[in-house]
Order: structure tokens, then C-alpha cells, then sequence
């Protein structure tokens, strides 16, 4: 017969017994199973330690005093089974909001001992905890009574019309508790009590809490307590008692590392005076070239041509003209170029017939006159164009095989275009290492601002001043772009190239001029309507030439039955296919 069976033919009466004389063995198991292994306990008989270590009795008398700060006096009988010493965790930071946390600080550690038990303190910070740990010298066994002493401050606050006391005073043992008793006093009646037991923020009520007599105590008790579990106490006193107030922190997260305050605001003050302080540096140095071109710009506007003769404006050239612009040496810019050559007989270019060839192509081809007059960015192009890769010069090359060592040539045209725009007086630099220095100036500065926001935010609440400076970097990089100015001499040169563009846009040679006097006039200022885009429209001015005897250009061939009726399309087409070979094998 099992001893279930046995149990159940008991009389009622003896049942009773029976069962109360296992109840303890059962609890005790069950007691012994949760407890946890103290953190200083020593490597001699753990298992032992873990099945006998525990609080007897935890008994703590709270006293609320002038300016909230709350004198604890803990009396704590600890059975040891071989440990230096036991650790108590207190929680001393709650979220009260994001932004905000609800702190309590512990200060004024101490512990003492009538009976041997240790009495070295120490506390140590582990995020929303306090642990305090009490050690002694040598390994203990049995009871002993340890005295911890502490000053609480942040556990008053008001509450409507009392200063409240709440407070968890026993409790974060790793151990159970066998009896905890607290005792709660101010100098004043206690209006009202109220105690809690189990997790932190459990609403289950103590074994039983209430005032003395005189209302000036309130007393507080709970039995059998598990590992990690608290008892917390609540004393309402009247308005005035302490003057406590709870204590308040800001918390380190991203909502607080990016809040503005007197820092972040004058930094972001400082950057709206940086920006405007830019736009007035820019207005300086880029308003200074719309001054001068707006006063010029009449004088510019009117037709470059006196009778048969055609200068460019000021005598400029249509690669200068255009870096000139934007100040930037780009892929059209040594397209017109290559027209100009060809326009000034050191080039022919000629169309290939696609009904032979199968594909839309030109060939280049070198044209027998003195360089004497090319600048130094012209002469360099003509030599990457004319040159195989092994350096050897060659009469012609197709549009469609440059390639090889002409992307590198090409990188010290666009180079010698921007020395000679600084050459010819018209920028005190060269745009584009004015442009590289300010752009690496911002970039370096966002750089630094992006790691002053990750460590500012990690550390304080200063972030937004990180993040001015990343905008200010990021703005520096950007308006880098608008840095290079003019001079007084470049500013006119574009005055007078923004009336030769009106005239080029409206697409008119001036009247009773000869077929082939306009022809050559069209093809001198071809390469500028090449800069300025308007190669149809200014190709209308010869669009009937065709019609009056004229089948070629002496600077362009086109195929078998190619008139300049089909030029203008034809021109179009080679422009395109020009920048799109430069721009393949360059990268612009």
C-alpha cells in the first residue's frame, strides 16, 4: 500500500496532524530549491551554501527628517553557510518619463556587527541598482547579526496635500526571508499607511501594516518572503513635515542626447549666424561678378560683326567661354573645341557614310598648318586626338576608336583649360581648386560633426551641437561649389558673351550677305553655338544654303548625296556622339 493510500484511511482528525507535520519538510524543499548562490560565496561547499543560506529576520526602522533626507537603520540576522559576507540589491532609478528618471540616492554607508558578522561595505552601480555588499575577513557559518546604516534621499515626494514616504525597505535578496518587519517614523502623525509585497511594483498587500497608538509610527510586517521579492512601505505626513521632494535626473537616451538647452541653442545660433555670415561671403564674392555683369551686359548686347570681318567677343575663344560660364572645364566645352579647330583648318572632319560603314561615325583628320597660334589647352587637345597610344603621331582617327591614352590627355586639357582662365586674368585661382578646398574643408567638418553628435550623444545632452556642425559641414561642402569668383576682368569678358549668346539664340546674320559669305560666318560662330547650346537655331541661318550650290563646308565632308540642307542635324548628331566618347573614356 502506498503511502498516499495509508494517509487517506486516517481519521480526519489524525490527517490534520499528519499533513502539518510535512508541511514544514515541504516548505523548507521548496525554500531550498529557489535560493541562489550569493555572489561572495567561496568555493567550499556550494550545494550546502545554496540549500541553507537565508535572511532569519530583516528588521528596518526608516526615520524622515529635515530636508526629505531618510536615516535607515537595518537589523539583519543572516544565516551563513561558509560565505565572507552577503549582497543586497536596492533599486535606485525608475523611468519616470523618456526623458526623465525618478532617482534615490543611498549615502553615508555603514555596517557593524555585535556578534562577529562582517562589516566591510561597499556599493556599486549596476544601471536602474544599487548593490551593497557587506564582507568580512573570514568564512562564516550559523547566525549572525549584521547593522546596516544608510541616508535615503529622493524616497519623500508630494502627493496632493501629504509628503509621501514610499520606500521598498526590505528586499533584492538573493535568499528567501523568513520574518521582515519595518518601522516608519517623522516627528509628526502619520496620516495614513499602506504596504505592498511581492515584486516591485506589486499591488498585493503585506501580512499587516498599521499605526501606533499616537499615530506617530507605522508599522509594517510580512512573513516568508522569495528571492527577489520586496516589502515596500508607504507613510503619508503632513504638508511641511520634511520638505522632501523627489529627486529627478535626466536620462541618457536619444530623446535627451538631442534636446535643446542653453548649449544646443547658441549652437544653433551660431550656425544660423554661420550660414547667413556664407550667404554674405557668397553675395561678395559672386555678387561682385552680377554687378559687373549687369553693368556691361548692355554693352555686350549687339551683333559681334562689322561688315565682313567676325571677332569673337573680346577675342575669346569658345573653350574659354565656356569654363568661363560655369566655371567648370566640361565635356562641351572640348567638344567645341574640336569644332573650333576644324572651323580654324587644323582639323577636317568627315561624316562616313552609314550605308557603307553600317554605323553613324566621323573621322578626325590632321590638316597641314603651322600650331603657332593654338594656346596651350588646344595644342594638348589636338595632340590626344592625333596621337596613338604609344605616343607616335597619326594623320586621322575615327570618332568611335578614341580611346587608350586619351583619357589621360584629356585630364590635362580640362587642367590647362583651368590654368588659363587664371592666365587670362579673368579668376585670381583656379575654380576648381578653390571648389576642392572648400568642398574637402566641409566634408572634413561633417566628418567631425558626425563624431562629436555620437559622442556627445553618448555622454551628454549636447548632441544638437553636433549636429549644427554636421550642417554647417554639409553647407560648407555644398556652397563650396559657389566659392570661385570672377575679377572685374572676367566679369565683363561674361557681360560681352551674354549679349554674343542673344545674338547667337535669335538665329539672324545680318541681310544681303552672300551664300558663302554666311556660310563662313555661320561656321565661325558655330563652335560658340555649341557652348550655348543652340546649334539648331543658329543652324537655321544656313538651312537654305544647300538650295543655292552649296554642298560641303571646307572644315566639314559629309557622304555621297549630303548637302547643307541635312548639316544642322548632322552637327547636332556629331556634338552628341563627341561628348558621349569623351565622357565614356574620361568619366566626366
Amino acid at each position: 500500500m502506498s503511502a498516499l493510500a495509508a494517509l487517506c484511511r486516517l481519521r480526519p482528525s489524525a490527517l490534520v496532524v499528519a499533513t502539518a507535520a510535512l508541511l514544514p519538510l515541504t516548505v523548507g524543499a521548496a525554500t531550498e530549491a529557489s535560493a541562489t548562490t550569493p555572489d561572495d560565496r567561496t568555493a567550499t561547499a556550494p550545494g550546502a551554501a545554496a540549500a541553507t543560506e537565508r535572511v532569519l529576520k530583516d528588521d528596518v526602522t526608516l526615520t524622515a527628517g529635515q530636508g526629505g533626507v531618510t536615516r535607515v537603520r537595518e537589523t539583519i540576522v543572516y544565516q551563513f553557510a561558509g560565505n565572507k559576507g552577503f549582497r543586497r540589491t536596492f533599486v535606485t532609478r525608475a523611468h519616470d518619463s523618456v526623458t526623465e528618471d525618478r532617482v534615490y540616492k543611498l549615502g553615508n554607508l555603514r555596517a557593524s556587527s555585535p556578534d562577529g558578522g562582517p562589516t566591510k561595505v561597499s556599493s556599486s552601480g549596476e544601471g536602474t541598482r544599487t548593490v551593497v555588499r557587506v564582507t568580512g575577513r573570514g568564512n562564516l557559518t550559523g547566525a549572525r547579526t549584521v547593522v546596516l546604516e544608510y541616508d535615503l534621499r529622493g524616497a519623500i515626494a508630494l502627493l496632493g496635500s501629504l509628503e509621501e514616504l514610499r520606500w521598498p525597505a526590505v528586499g533584492g535578496w538573493s535568499v528567501p526571508v523568513t520574518e521582515a518587519r519595518a518601522t516608519v517614523s517623522g516627528g509628526a502623525p502619520i496620516r495614513n499607511v499602506n504596504c505592498f509585497a511581492g515584486p516591485l511594483q506589486s499591488t498585493i498587500g503585506c501580512t499587516q501594516f498599521y499605526t501606533n497608538h499616537t499615530h506617530t509610527e507605522g508599522i509594517y510586517s510580512q512573513q516568508q518572503m522569495l528571492p527577489g521579492e520586496y516589502l515596500t512601505v508607504v507613510a503619508g505626513f503632513p504638508p511641511g513635515t520634511t520638505g522632501g521632494k523627489a529627486l529627478y535626473e535626466r536620462r541618457r537616451n536619444v530623446a535627451t542626447a538631442f534636446s535643446v538647452n542653453a548649449v544646443t541653442g547658441t549652437a544653433l545660433l551660431g550656425l544660423l549666424v554661420l550660414l547667413g555670415g556664407g550667404l554674405a561671403a557668397l553675395y561678395l564674392l559672386r555678387g561682385r561678378d552680377a554687378r559687373v555683369v549687369g553693368k556691361k551686359a548692355a554693352e555686350g548686347d549687339h551683333a559681334p560683326v562689322s561688315g565682313s570681318e567676325f571677332e569673337p567677343p573680346d577675342g575669346v575663344r569658345p573653350g574659354q567661354i565656356g569654363t568661363l560660364i560655369d566655371e567648370q572645364a566640361d565635356v562641351i566645352d572640348v567638344t567645341a573645341t574640336i569644332v573650333d579647330l576644324a572651323v580654324r583648318g587644323y582639323l577636317l572632319i568627315e561624316e562616313e557614310d552609314r550605308a557603307v560603314t553600317g554605323r553613324l561615325d566621323w573621322t578626325l583628320r590632321r590638316l597641314d598648318r603651322p600650331q603657332v597660334d593654338l594656346l596651350p589647352y588646344e595644342r594638348i587637345l589636338l595632340d590626344a586626338l592625333l596621337s596613338n597610344p604609344d605616343g607616335s603621331a597619326r594623320d586621322a582617327v575615327k570618332l568611335s576608336a578614341l580611346g587608350g591614352t586619351f583619357a589621360t590627355r584629356l585630364a590635362q586639357v580640362r587642367s590647362a583649360m583651368y590654368d588659363d582662365v587664371v592666365k587670362q586674368g579673368w579668376f585670381a585661382r583656379r575654380p576648381d581648386t578653390v571648389r576642392s578646398r572648400w568642398t574637402i574643408a566641409g566634408i572634413a567638418l561633417t566628418l567631425l560633426g558626425i563624431a562629436g553628435t555620437v559622442a556627445l550623444a553618448l555622454t551628454t545632452e549636447w548632441a544638437l551641437a553636433g549636429l549644427a556642425v554636421i550642417i554647417a559641414g554639409a553647407a560648407l561642402a555644398y556652397g563650396g561649389q559657389y566659392m570661385p569668383a570672377k575679377t572685374a576682368r572676367g566679369a565683363t569678358v561674361l557681360a560681352h558673351t551674354i549679349g554674343f549668346r542673344a545674338f547667337l539664340e535669335r538665329g539672324v546674320l545680318p541681310e544681303g550677305d552672300a551664300s558663302r559669305q554666311r556660310i563662313a560666318l555661320y561656321s565661325r560662330f558655330l563652335p560658340y553655338a555649341v557652348v550655348f547650346d543652340v546649334v539648331a537655331k543658329w543652324s537655321e541661318t544656313v538651312k537654305d544654303a544647300g538650295q543655292q550650290g552649296a554642298d560641303n563646308l571646307y572644315w566639314y565632308e559629309g557622304p555621297a548625296e549630303w548637302d547643307l540642307s541635312k548639316f544642322a542635324e548632322s552637327m547636332r548628331t556629331f556634338t552628341l556622339t563627341t561628348s558621349g566618347s569623351i565622357s565614356q573614356y574620361r568619366g566626366m
